[in-house]
């Protein structure tokens, strides 16, 4: 008999929850490293959704972003409560904090009002355990007619429970419970079934969405359900909107109260009668670990100098023990190097293939360990929940110079990448501090900066080299900070409003977890190192080995030659430990030949041309015209100085292991100039894709240009004051 193909069916699984309820960590766990991220359609915030299949069906699991309501108020609740709405997944998940049950049944309401399916899981079931607190799953299923499941999501516990309930769920055919929801007042009630009878009889039961949960969001005054009602149904969307718009002023005097406040109320009402039927608290009083943490760690006096020890052990372990599996990359260049080439004859072609590709590219592939150890250290603050803390410590900083404190935020995130962090400025609520932020946010200094520090850091500090890639990262917050100042005082007046955060509870972090975080992050890495980087490279390559005009001071050709007859009458001459000692003294020679050679056409070349326009630009700086090319082309990204310096230098086809450190020391770079250049790196013009962050969220070419002549502007007189003042004290 021929085979049957059968299809798993499809379903999808929307999970919502709060911020800080774990939900990311479940749909981790869920989908593992099987996750599509993108952004959602129109906006920027990030999308996620993993395929999975499980129990012989095909499952598409979406993370909605974190909210603690329904309520249009910021984008993220908009693009939650539109895919539930439009998109109508088979299940939707509530992640609920067992822990703080009362604060994540609101969202859990407002969800149940969709008339979706759907299902809750009392996540951090152990820490409320730890509390003393007591939770009656039975019980709370049977009085809000919905399954209800314990998980530990950092613990890998309830997964399977949970998708079984959810695809049991999909595929029952029961009508969905209706009975057990929020039951406003008499009068709520009342208007709500007179909306909704009427908007029946208008329409003929035509309408976008449910026609209970449409009447409830138009005595709310929902501006998008409106827009939607008129957009479906413009012949009787005026006729209705004019009903909602008389019934919530009855209301309004009715109780003296914006209708919706009221309602807010009676959700919260409704909410404090399930809590206190499902849970009880113990009768023995239990340590409460995260407040006790926080005694220390967000302490007055002692909290702001343990996050300075975090954040300088953090950079001081990416640097020494990223050094290990560097070397490993460096000797892979190598061995590539050495054997391309090999194969190819001396020409333009293995010029290209050393030189340029891999040259430039090696040049940077070799720091990708910093980066892995950076992004780790960097989830694993924001899963322990210690970076709700970083920010809380900074907001006391922040509020002493007038700048809103919720600022730090974005500033944070900008130690990943900018991008992400100017558009995580939007849930600033005012348009000022927004721009505000934005302006400040790419002093922070990105990932993509970090090899730059590395190279320069490495060759010329050693063992201080941490420390000093630490200290560039303060010196940014600092001065982010005091241009946050001056701006409030001058472009952007205003007062600062009052900073509200939530600070999540500590829990250990899952190592799956933060191996996915890290591998996102670092996936954007690799993806420039395939496109950008390395189109980069060929482009700095060819434009620093054209025209070749066979103008050279010397023969360099007959010198090698030369050395390597001179060699081989040696070796002719000597026994077998002195010829490997010739043949070393030979290789040095011909590499160094070989250099001099490359630097001569450099220096002749159109980049050596541009170079030499730019040089008097850098140099009042320490920076050669070879420095200056590689910061110019690190608009198009920051990673690229490095290429850029690598393919100048001619490290492609070098058999030493550091070759680029080698070439900076031996061009003439000093400790002091190193800095210069570090610090410019710091703080110039951000790279082209954060140019067009700003200009997308401010929406004015006006902004985009001021913050890169500021930044470029900044950079320079801070590098001048560097070097400048180094020599001064004698320093240079």
């Amino acid at each position: 008999m021929p085979e049957i193909n059968v299809t798993p069916k499809h379903l999808t699984i929307a999970l919502a929850g709060n911020p800080n309820s774990g939900k990311t960590t479940i749909f981790n766990n869920l989908t593992g490293t099987r996750q599509k991220v993108g952004n959602w359609p129109g906006v920027t915030v990030e999308k996620k959704e993993g395929r999975i299949n499980r129990f012989g069906y095909d499952l598409t699991v979406v993370d909605l972003p974190g909210t603690y309501s329904l309520t249009p108020f910021s984008i993220e609740e908009v693009i939650a409560r539109n895919f539930l709405l439009d998109e109508t997944p088979d299940v939707v998940i509530d992640i609920i904090d067992a822990s703080n049950l009362e604060r994540s049944l609101y969202l859990a309401t407002q969800v149940r009002e969709l008339d979706c399916k759907v299902l809750f899981a009392l996540n951090m079931a152990d820490l409320a355990q730890a509390r003393g607190l007591k939770i009656d799953a039975c019980k709370m299923s049977e009085l809000l007619d919905v399954p209800v499941l314990f998980t530990v999501g950092n613990r890998n516990e309830g997964m399977d429970d949970l998708l079984r309930a959810a695809i049991d769920l999909a595929e029952s055919t029961a009508p969905l419970p209706r009975s057990r929801r929020v039951k406003y007042t008499h009068d709520i009630e009342e208007a709500v079934g007179r909306l909704r009878d009427f908007m029946l009889n208008q329409t003929d039961g035509v309408l976008p969405y449910a026609p209970r949960w449409t009447a409830i969001k138009l005595i709310e005054d929902d501006k998008i359900v409106k827009e939607r009602l008129i957009a479906a149904v413009p012949d009787a969307g005026s006729a209705i909107l004019e009903a909602s718009r008389d019934l919530r002023q009855h209301l309004a005097a009715r109780y003296d109260e914006d209708p919706q406040i009221v309602m807010t109320d009676e959700r919260y009402g409704f909410i404090a009668g399930i809590v206190r039927e499902v849970q009880t608290s113990g009768t023995r009083q239990r340590v409460d670990l995260s407040r006790s943490i926080d005694l220390v760690l967000t302490h007055r006096f002692f909290g702001f100098p343990i996050f300075v020890f975090f954040i300088w052990a953090m950079f001081q372990l990416t640097f020494t023990l990223g050094e290990y599996p560097v070397q490993g990359i460096e000797a892979g260049v190598q061995l590539i190097s050495e054997a391309i080439g090999g194969l190819l004859p001396p020409g333009a072609l293995r010029g290209l293939v050393l030189d340029g590709i891999v040259g430039g590219v090696g040049s940077v592939i070799v720091f990708l360990p910093n980066i892995l150890i950076l992004f780790l250290c960097i989830a694993v603050f924001e899963d322990t929940g210690y970076m709700a803390r970083s920010a809380f410590l900074m907001d006391r900083i922040m509020h002493l110079i007038g700048l809103h404190g919720k600022s730090f935020i974005p500033m944070l995130m900008g130690f990943g990448c900018n991008v992400p962090a100017i558009m995580a400025a939007r849930t600033l609520e005012s348009e000022k501090d927004r721009i505000l932020t934005i302006l400040i946010t790419p002093f922070m200094s990105c990932s993509a900066k970090l090899p730059v520090y590395v190279v320069l850091a490495g060759a010329f500090f050693g063992a201080r080299a941490g420390t000093v890639i630490f200290g560039l990262y303060l010196f940014g917050i600092v001065l982010s900070i005091l241009t946050g100042r001056l701006f409030r005082s001058t472009l952007l007046k205003g007062a600062d409003a009052p900073f509200v955060m939530e600070l999540p509870p500590y829990r250990m972090p899952m190592a799956k977890s933060l191996l996915i975080h890290m591998w996102d992050r670092s996936k954007i890495f690799l993806r420039k190192m395939g496109k950008v980087i390395l189109l980069g490279s060929v482009i700095i390559w060819a434009l620093s080995s054209f025209p070749r005009d066979g103008s050279l001071s010397r023969d360099y050709a007959a010198e090698i030659q030369q050395a390597t007859a001179v060699a081989e009458a040696r070796k002719a001459a000597a026994g077998d430990a002195a010829s490997r000692e010739i043949e070393e003294t030979y290789s040095e020679t011909v590499t160094a030949l070989r250099r001099l050679e490359k630097a001569e056409q450099t220096e002749n070349s159109l980049i050596g041309r541009l170079g030499r326009f730019v040089e008097p630009v850098f140099a009042p700086l320490g920076i050669d015209w070879r420095g200056g090319v590689a910061l110019l082309c690190g608009f198009v990204a920051k990673e690229i100085v490095v290429s850029t310096l690598g393919v100048l230098h001619a490290v492609g086809d070098s058999e030493a292991k550091g070759a680029l450190e080698k070439a900076l020391v031996e061009a003439g770079l000093t400790p002091l100039s190193a800095l210069s250049m570090m610090v410019f790196v710091l703080l110039y013009l951000p790279c082209l894709a954060t140019t067009a962050a700003i200009r997308r969220e401010t929406g004015s070419y006006r902004w985009m240009f001021f913050s890169v002549g500021y930044s470029t502007s900044v950079a320079w007189v801070a590098a001048f004051l560097v070097y400048q003042g180094g020599r001064l004290f004698g320093l240079g």
